[in-house]
């Protein structure tokens, strides 16, 4: 199915982009939350008018949250932990647990949707990225130790330049 998305989807496009998507997707995600309308021609004539808008309120959306990036970006947040000898965590660090410290450390919610991370089990030190609007993403570094050792904080190497599609 053809839809027209009314605003950004993480993941499938902008506002205004016409997208193919499974029909269960869209009949039971897109449409009901009022994210597309069917690509029909009266709404492939409202596309442009949807992109305009939509890239106003995405320009305005960064300067709200550049600062917020900003404080995020390199922030080192640790964590003590109970592991094995083999360095493997019993359980994980969660991204409830990555909004939390990043809460306490600046003062700023975070929905924990926007962590994007692998799933952290391990002790050292993970790269972690949140997620505050589509063209805004701090990294923070997590740093694992055990519950009673003193953190030993190691250099991540520089992450090759993503490219999301």
């Amino acid at each position: 199915m053809r839809v027209l998305l009314l605003k950004d989807v993480y993941k499938l496009g902008l506002a205004g982009d016409v997208k193919k998507v499974a029909d269960g997707y869209a009949r039971n995600f897109l449409l009901p939350q009022h994210l597309a309308v069917g690509a029909t021609a009266g709404a492939l004539q409202r596309a442009d008018r949807l992109r305009s808008t939509a890239a106003v309120l995405r320009a305005e959306e960064n300067r709200e949250k550049a600062a917020i990036a900003a404080r995020m970006e390199g922030l080192v947040l640790t964590f003590g932990a109970r592991a094995s000898d083999q360095g493997k965590l019993y359980g994980s660090i969660t991204h409830q647990m990555v909004v939390d410290a990043v809460l306490a450390a600046t003062g700023e919610k975070v929905d924990r949707r926007a962590v994007v991370s692998p799933s952290i089990r391990e002790l050292g030190t993970h790269r972690v990225q949140v997620r505050l609007t589509a063209d805004l993403i701090p990294a923070l570094t997590v740093v694992v130790h055990r519950e009673d050792e003193a953190p030993v904080v190691q250099a991540l190497p520089e992450p090759e330049a993503q490219t999301e599609g």
